[in-house]
């Protein structure tokens, strides 16, 4: 049955609901007229957000809320990317410019940020939380902004302007189950259980977990948690008494802190494999350190900040550099790779004449093997599909820059493929 297509259409249908309600509650209306152009004395066409002298880009982050550091140092490593490229003269002779609205993980405050600050963006490198970007998919999609979540849910694909940049949520947890197949001794019959966040994050990393353990004989039990928890004492109890041979865990960091931390105590030494946004180079420093550098790792569509890969090196010695006592996270890299990845479609469709809404995407959409040099190369050609299908394992260290290392270099997990066209 293909039940990932439909709780995928069913998450659609009641985001596209929240977004009609907290409009009409809000009173804003976004008059974006995304189909509008002129064209500019250069002989290329605009369109909003686009004047002689500037490209405008837009940023719903959070800063306020429970992923203020990530979106911290987004952020900054957008603001870096823009006066990077502004040194250099520009995009199309243009300066680049970012306009960021803080929503505070609030999805009112974004419905309400987004619908100031479309009419004046051409597109969005940074949209924080897939509960944000459900609620505004309708409006994105009416008024052509390429938009980059900083958010993996599979629910998020099928819109020709949003792109999910790396691997999807399902995608990284198959590889988890491989990894845990391959290199922890699990074997048919045995137990994994998956503690994960309510919503789009968590559903969607059960799905691929759950489809990928009933390939390999294992089986999954599920342990829904909300974002307020942060003891997950009942949670590693349960696991424990179910026999569980490891444990999956698609949340927080804080709540991948205390679930590592108990278990630890509590005799539960099992292999741990997190989620990407279950991990902050922070949890090195609290008393789960210990812990998670015995039990954990951490699945990730990009590299490690302290990779090897030059251009790595040379974005996170330029943001040291720039931004001295900054933690460097995977935000960073996130964040300036989407960046880059934008100014590359806008290289594009200013080589194509147009800087549009709808040819911004259109170039968007042409490319088939982007490299920025920051992980693995993405064909955004496919609406429906993953940019990239391959998965970094990782392992925190607390000695590393970003306090975490490189396992495995990415591959694609076996069935990767097989779970897509099965529509999971």
């Amino acid at each position: 049955m293909n039940t990932h297509h439909r709780h995928r259409t069913t998450r659609v249908i009641a985001a596209s609901a929240l977004s009609a309600v907290l409009l009409a509650v809000t009173g804003c209306s976004s008059k974006a007229g995304g189909t509008s152009t002129e064209e500019g004395g250069d002989g290329v066409k605009t369109g909003p957000g686009v004047t002689a002298k500037t490209i405008k880009l837009g940023a719903l982050t959070d800063l306020t809320g429970p992923y203020a550091t990530l979106g911290k140092s987004i952020v900054q490593a957008q603001q870096m990317w823009a006066e990077e490229t502004n040194a250099k003269g520009g995009i199309c002779e243009r300066k680049i410019e970012i306009v960021v609205k803080d929503h505070g993980y609030d999805v009112q405050k974004a419905v309400t940020a987004y619908a100031d600050i479309a009419p004046d963006v051409v597109a969005m490198p940074q949209v924080i939380g897939s509960p944000v970007v459900a609620a505004l998919l309708d409006d994105i999609e009416r008024d052509k902004v390429l938009t980059f979540p900083q958010a993996w849910a599979a629910s998020l694909l099928g819109k020709d302007p949003v792109q999910v940049l790396g691997t999807t949520y399902d995608v990284d947890m198959i590889g988890a189950v491989d990894f845990l197949v391959r290199t922890k001794g699990l074997k048919k019959g045995d137990t994994i259980g998956h503690v994960y966040f309510e919503g789009d994050y968590g559903t969607n990393a059960l799905e691929g977990s759950t489809w990928a353990a009933e390939r390999a004989g294992l089986k999954i039990t599920g342990q829904k948690i909300k974002a307020t928890d942060t003891d997950l004492s009942a949670q590693v109890s349960a696991l424990r008494k179910a026999g569980v041979k490891a444990v999956l865990i698609s949340a927080g960091p804080a709540q991948t802190a205390s679930l590592v931390g108990v278990a630890a105590s509590k005799g539960l030494r099992v292999p741990v494999v997190s989620s990407a946004p279950g991990f902050a180079p922070q949890l090195m420093k609290t008393p789960a350190a210990p812990a998670l550098e015995a039990m954990l790792n951490v699945v990730s569509a990009a590299p490690a900040v302290s990779s090897d890969l030059p251009g790595v090196k040379s974005m996170v010695a330029a943001y040291q550099k720039k931004y001295p006592g900054s933690p460097v996270d995977s935000g960073v890299l996130s964040g300036y790779n989407a960046a880059q990845l934008l100014g590359q479609d806008l290289e594009k469709a200013c080589e194509d004449g147009s800087l549009a809404r709808e040819d911004v995407v259109k170039a968007h959409r042409a490319q088939r093997n982007a490299d920025t040099g920051l992980g693995t190369p993405q064909d955004f050609s496919d609406v429906n599909r993953p940019a990239s299908l391959a998965s970094y394992i990782l392992k925190p260290d607390p000695k590393a820059v970003g306090g975490i290392v490189q396992v495995e270099k990415a591959h694609e997990a076996p069935g990767v493929e097989e779970y897509l066209k099965s529509g999971g």
